[in-house]
């Protein structure tokens, strides 16, 4: 058994999910700690680098060797330059979140993109695994999703690759938080859901309605409820498809919170992305496998990149 770990965070606005993993991707400690982002991006920063730090420690007194620190947080980030350039949920703006944490570990580190680095750990351990192309779709309170091509997942030019959110499906649909009318995100959110569920049904916000929620009441038989669902069922596959047209790819895992709906999701979504094949051919639509360990788990999968070890594809 290897005695090498690598430390991974997964940092967002709520908390941060944290761990020790081994190069053949097996876990070998686990925290959480809380982000409490309200306190500012600087006190983010120190408690990222705190709790980093402390994982190190662990990880010797356990007789394991830190070899390597990989960061996920969500928003805008630059890879290349180890920057989180923008993140909404976290504060951060232009915080050089990689060299931080090599001054203070002194540990080679990588930086990464929330999703991203979520659709590596399930293109390469979880259910897109041994499929060469992966396209990856984090549905939750935003949509975006990670290209992986052979086990790297495409950053782009700007950082900013993979926001399938953000494709027009409805022109005249509700205008999205980027502030154009009719994106994927605006119709098919966990958040998109349960708005348009309140609007259609006239309730209020004091009692807000889950996607969760809308998905039982569809299930029961509830028309309105039904009529919603299927309106998001439909932008989705249009929003698939899209994808599956750019990146021709062998497998879609549908991950986030509106994932776990299961098959009642899955199983209409699967038919209507069928409808809107042409001459592409279909990719396996299927849920994510890793659940909420995935963006920790891609955070070990790339610094353990950045050091040149890749035995984990071949051994979990």
């Amino acid at each position: 058994m290897s005695d090498r770990v690598v430390v991974a965070l997964d940092v967002g606005g709520t908390g941060m999910k944290c761990a020790l993993v081994r190069p053949d991707g097996v876990v070998v400690r686990t925290e959480r700690h809380p982000t409490d982002a309200t306190r500012g991006p600087a006190a983010v920063v120190g408690t990222v680098l705190d709790v980093a730090d402390g994982l190190a420690d662990k990880a010797r007194a356990d007789g394991f060797t830190p070899i390597a620190v990989g960061i996920a947080v969500p928003g805008v980030v630059d890879e290349a330059r180890g920057v989180a350039v923008w993140s909404a949920n976290v504060g951060f703006r232009d915080v050089p979140l990689r060299d931080l944490t090599v001054k203070r570990l002194g540990l080679p580190t990588a930086l990464g993109h929330d999703v991203r680095v979520g659709g590596l750990a399930e293109a390469r351990l979880g259910a897109g695994r041994g499929t060469g192309h992966v396209l990856f779709v984090a549905i939750g309170t935003g949509i975006a999703a990670a290209h992986v091509v052979d086990g790297t997942a495409a950053v782009g030019a700007h950082g900013a690759a993979g926001e399938i959110g953000h494709i027009l499906v409805r022109p005249d649909g509700p205008r999205c938080g980027c502030g154009r009318p009719g994106c994927l995100e605006a119709m098919a959110s966990a958040a998109a859901i349960g708005r348009r569920y309140a609007e259609l049904a006239g309730e209020t916000a004091d009692a807000p309605v889950t996607a969760a929620e809308v998905a039982e009441r569809a299930a029961a038989g509830e028309q309105l409820a039904g009529q919603v669902w299927q309106e998001a069922i439909e932008a989705l596959a249009d929003g698939l498809a899209s994808g599956q047209a750019l990146f021709d790819v062998a497998t879609i895992v549908l991950g986030g919170g509106l994932a776990q709906a299961g098959d009642q999701l899955l199983t209409p979504l699967r038919a209507a992305l069928h409808e809107r094949m042409t001459f592409h051919r279909e990719p396996q639509l299927v849920a994510a496998a890793l659940g909420d360990e995935a963006g920790c788990l891609g955070a070990a999968l790339l610094a353990l990149d950045a050091v040149g070890v890749r035995d984990h594809q071949e051994k979990r």
